[in-house]
């Protein structure tokens, strides 16, 4: 059976996860994309897997199987809203919308699947620490995720993307959402949470470039920091523990005991698990598995991410 899907943007996530999806399925996926303008040139690889181009929802098919938004965030809500009849299953790049306040009567009303990227639950580092854990023995967490915004993105004025202008969803904030995104996931909601959400760089943007929070649980306490200034990326976890002290290092992808003396090597490539996301996505929609992200659950954790 030919699995027909619409992508609505068609930037770098976006056409990585095309690419992905013509690995898993091959000749059994039909992929349409909705973009904004005919202004930059798609590669021959994107445009050769793409069965049609369209300009407007109303240019595109009456029906898809699924529905991929991965527009720029601040236009995630109406994107939403307009493809609402065209699909009965939304994959929506993270962060879902702007504030997590928006209003959800709309989708509420719909017996539809609504599932919101988080792509580093899918990375062996966080899995093994799901399944491995006891995270009701850490007595504290810290977190760090730090990195050059004009370095994301190479060949990309990092001052023409959503990241750097707040309006259309960008800050530091909600852009690696990723963090307290697996916090949530690996230890659950906080009971308490204060935030610094700043601007403090020289980089020319108007979004947010420094973000620090700390978090209070009925058992642990977790520290978080995130920035768009670092000019060498660190991207890691910290669990202490009574017997021990947890270094979990997303970039090197290892996990060290620091008394115990054990390493475990877990590399992986990046496709690896932004492919089994895509196979759980693709799991979801087909009935074999729970969605597990949903709407009101990607707004909770990007209200902690704003410091609502």
């Amino acid at each position: 059976m030919i699995v027909n899907v619409c992508f609505v943007g068609l930037g770098s996530i976006a056409g990585r996860h095309i690419h992905n999806l013509k690995e898993l399925l091959g000749e059994d996926v039909e992929i349409d994309a909705v973009r904004s303008g005919r202004g930059k040139k798609l590669s021959p690889e994107l445009e050769e897997n793409l069965s049609g181009i369209y300009y407007s929802p109303g240019e595109a098919k009456d029906r898809y199987d699924a529905v991929f938004i991965t527009n720029p965030t601040g236009m995630h809500y109406d994107t939403l809203q307009s493809f609402l009849p065209k699909s009965d299953c939304f994959f929506i790049e993270k962060p879902v919308f702007q504030s997590g306040t928006e209003d959800l009567t709309p989708f509420r009303k719909e017996n539809k699947i609504y599932y919101v990227a988080c792509p580093l639950r899918y990375t062996n580092v966080i899995q093994y620490l799901k399944k491995n854990i006891d995270f009701s023995e850490v007595y504290s967490m810290r977190c760090i995720s730090s990195s050059y915004l004009p370095d994301w993105r190479p060949g990309t004025d990092y001052r023409k993307t959503y990241s750097a202008h707040k309006a259309m969803g960008g800050g530091v904030s909600i852009d690696l959402i990723h963090e307290w995104d697996y916090i949530h996931y690996l230890t659950g909601s906080p009971e308490k949470v204060k935030s610094l959400i700043l601007r403090k760089s020289d980089l020319e943007i108007d979004s947010d470039d420094l973000a620090i929070y700390i978090a209070e649980y009925a058992d642990k306490a977790v520290e978080l920091h995130l920035d768009y200034l670092g000019r060498k990326p660190i991207r890691k976890l910290e669990l202490f523990m009574r017997e021990d002290t947890i270094c979990a290092d997303l970039i090197s992808q290892k996990i060290e005991w620091l008394c115990e003396g054990k390493v475990l090597d877990l590399a992986q490539e990046r496709n690896d698990f932004q492919k089994k996301e895509l196979m759980h996505f693709l799991d979801i929609i087909s009935g074999r598995a729970e969605c597990d992200n949903g709407l009101e659950e990607a707004c909770s954790i990007l209200r902690i991410t704003k410091g609502n």
